[in-house]
């Protein structure tokens, strides 16, 4: 495994941050059946770009990414922050926001690297819980997630083609026990 280290986003990291997030959601959303076209447009990757901006300079979002300490680039990113529903206590429970790998860069552990640092965001900030979505048919990031002590809490959303966001949970005392 590359050596890799994390660190806070930078307005400057923003290119490359767009670049995996466009990058990985492809490869993800194409193997669950969306169209290539929506995923790549010009108009979707320029929307990412804003959004990634935004939460790098928002101060109630935490930006982390992963950086090949060899090559000197971003491989990885995660957004961490309250949680987006209102039945879930922000005083108790962090929500992952996004977590993106390159896909050149899957199954190098850049991944279980990043969920520690949400792990380690969770703890130092004194929550118990962290929460995130899937895609109903993201049977990796499932996958991943399941394999980090993660579990589907029965909260669902309406997500694309017709496969419903799936939201996770992950009670730190369980944290504890599982190994990357």
């Amino acid at each position: 495994m590359p050596r890799i280290s994390l660190r806070p986003a930078t307005a400057a990291d923003v290119e490359a941050v767009t670049d995996i997030h466009t990058a990985a959601r492809t490869a993800y959303y194409l193997a669950g059946g969306r169209s290539d076209e929506e995923l790549t447009s010009p108009t979707a990757r320029a929307e990412r770009r804003a959004a990634w901006r935004r939460a790098i300079e928002r101060e109630d979002r935490t930006v982390l990414c992963a950086v090949d300490a060899g090559a000197d680039e971003v491989v990885g990113v995660l957004s961490m922050g309250l949680p987006h529903d209102d039945d879930i206590d922000p005083a108790t429970t962090g929500q992952l926001h996004q977590i993106h790998v390159r896909p050149d860069s899957w199954g190098k552990g850049i991944g279980a690297l990043l969920h520690e640092g949400f792990v380690g965001l969770l703890r130092e900030r004194a929550l118990t819980t962290g929460v995130l979505e899937a895609w109903g048919r993201n049977a990796r990031a499932r996958s991943f997630y399941a394999h980090h002590g993660r579990r589907p809490d029965g909260h669902t959303r309406p997500g694309p083609g017709e496969a419903d966001y799936i939201r996770l949970r992950l009670e730190l005392n369980r944290a504890s026990k599982v190994t990357g």
